[in-house]
């Protein structure tokens, strides 16, 4: 018992003499504080609650500091992965000369995940007009394998499956009248054959007024965009700027387009995102005004290709067709035969509507190409072939999904081998 007395009686000495010598560093601390407070012309009787404060709250702080640190520490033990379990020892491992030989644990090789493959533009054309695939093929297949003979009632039912899909009635015909043509000509109508005649005569209408847009020609080359709202016209050139750019091509845009709020600044996100210069003026502006900057930016910058966007006009109204001729009077006089393209952009999901924005805006300021647009949210795909094929228009471009590479030229052979394609 003695020996439990002196250890606590020593223990107390100690931290007897420790607060002992912590009282005498509060004190000197106090004094030295009050001095500070005392030069700095604090009142005589707020000098020692002063310096009592001061310490009170550095020991504050430094007990929190404490707390953080502890709990930092903690937590970074608890985010540690856990330590691997030793391997073990295979209860047959061999015994050699009275010593166990170690046995290692196999390495597993690190699992590296390999880059997703680039989807082709085959690919993405196939799945882009997979609702108008399913739509179409299945019932010509269905149709050609339950037909012994092209009698009357196939060609009804086939002109009835074409016009579903948007074909068109006059485009119908002319496929109908081409294949019925040729399938006299066979002397057996295998399903196979016959859908390849099918094939053959929508390859057919597309080839006539297939033709690259040829952006050499011209220096800079000038591409007037004009459509009605919301068929994607705005996107679909910020699309084609990226691919313009990084073909290595100087691209000006002209955010003509004053009416429609944010317009502008729409396209100017996209000018960013490409790298090339916007023209814009503030919301309301002339377009023609806009129009002349542009042609004048792409002048002095050396451009290859000057992109104009227009305001969604709608078709059926005079005034703002007229408007539209004044742009091209602008852009005539600062460019030599500009516009060299005027690109109409169409929705594809708006079916036969779109065949009928396309007739009268040819009729009023003469488009020379289109683009066609969210033929991946159609089952109506028909309507490339249609436009074509009534109107004597190329489709120079066709927008099959949200990505930049999803607005490609147009590929006749490509895209009837997509639609065709058995899935």
């Amino acid at each position: 018992m003695d020996s439990v007395y002196q250890s606590w009686r020593s223990v107390g000495e100690f931290f007897s003499g420790l607060m002992a010598q912590l009282v005498v560093l509060v004190q000197q601390a106090v004094s030295w504080l009050v001095a500070v407070y005392a030069q700095w012309g604090v009142p005589v009787e707020k000098q020692l609650l002063a310096a009592y404060a001061t310490l009170y709250l550095g020991a504050t702080l430094l007990v929190l500091f404490l707390v953080w640190r502890l709990v930092r520490r903690r937590r970074r033990k608890s985010l540690q992965p856990p330590a691997p379990e030793p391997a073990e020892v295979a209860p047959d491992a061999s015994v050699g000369q009275g010593r166990e030989e170690a046995v290692e644990a196999p390495s597993r090789a690190a699992t590296v995940e390999a880059p997703p493959e680039p989807v082709s533009l085959y690919d993405r054309m196939r799945s882009g007009l997979s609702k108008t695939s399913s739509a179409l093929i299945g019932r010509i297949d269905s149709l050609f394998t339950g037909a012994s003979t092209v009698n009357q009632d196939v060609i009804e039912e086939l002109e009835e499956i074409l016009i579903t899909a948007d074909f068109g009635m006059k485009t119908t015909q002319m496929l109908v009248d081409g294949f019925q043509q040729r399938a006299k000509e066979l002397k057996e109508t295998d399903a196979d054959q016959l859908r390849d005649l099918l094939k053959d005569e929508i390859r057919r209408l597309l080839d006539v007024n297939a033709e690259p847009l040829a952006l050499d020609r011209h220096s800079p080359f000038v591409l007037m965009v004009i459509g009605v709202n919301g068929v994607g016209k705005t996107t679909t050139i910020g699309k084609l700027a990226q691919q313009f750019s990084s073909q290595g091509k100087k691209v000006v845009l002209g955010a003509a387009d004053t009416f429609r709020a944010a317009a502008a600044d729409q396209l100017e996100v996209w000018g960013e995102r490409s790298g090339v210069k916007v023209i814009r003026h503030d919301e309301g502006a002339d377009p023609a005004a806009v129009a002349f900057d542009a042609a004048k930016a792409a002048v002095a910058r050396n451009a290859d290709i000057l992109i104009l966007d227009t305001a969604g006009r709608l078709h059926t109204k005079v005034n703002l067709m007229e408007e539209m001729k004044k742009l091209y009077r602008v852009l005539g006089r600062e460019i030599g035969d500009a516009p060299h393209e005027t690109l109409l952009v169409l929705d594809a999901t708006t079916g036969q509507n779109a065949l009928v924005q396309a007739r009268l805006f040819k009729e009023a300021v003469g488009v020379t190409g289109i683009a066609l647009t969210k033929l991946d949210g159609t089952a109506k795909g028909g309507m490339a072939v249609a436009i074509g094929a009534e109107l004597g228009l190329p489709v120079r471009f066709v927008g099959v999904g949200e990505g930049i590479e999803d607005l490609r030229p147009f590929d006749p052979q490509m895209f009837v081998d997509a639609l065709f394609e058995k899935r």
